[in-house]
């Protein structure tokens, strides 16, 4: 397995130069560590045996919990309406997006 997994500061300025972020001195040390914690954290992935594991998106058997879709009397436009804001001609008014 591999361990220590260093990420040196010229690497952490390489890539923040690729991203063009600018790093502070104290900001290149410290994500050096924490890339370096993260590279770790990926090496012990590596090393497990997934021979025979069958590839999956979720851990846990999902099913649909939506309810069926059914017909159902609608809200009377006097109901919407008087919860409206604004109305005009028989229309909730919104203020414009777009000019």
């Amino acid at each position: 397995m591999l361990t220590g997994m260093a990420v040196s500061r010229a690497d952490v300025e390489h890539i923040a130069r690729l991203a063009r972020v600018r790093l502070e001195p104290d900001e290149v040390e410290r994500l050096s560590q924490q890339l370096s914690g993260i590279l770790d954290h990926f090496a012990a992935l590596s090393a497990v045996d997934t021979e025979g594991v069958e590839p999956t998106a979720h851990p846990l058997p999902l099913a649909n919990v939506m309810r069926a879709d059914s017909v159902a009397p609608s809200l009377p436009p006097e109901d919407v309406l008087a919860n409206a804001v604004a109305t005009e001609d028989g229309y909730i008014r919104v203020r414009a997006v777009l000019e």
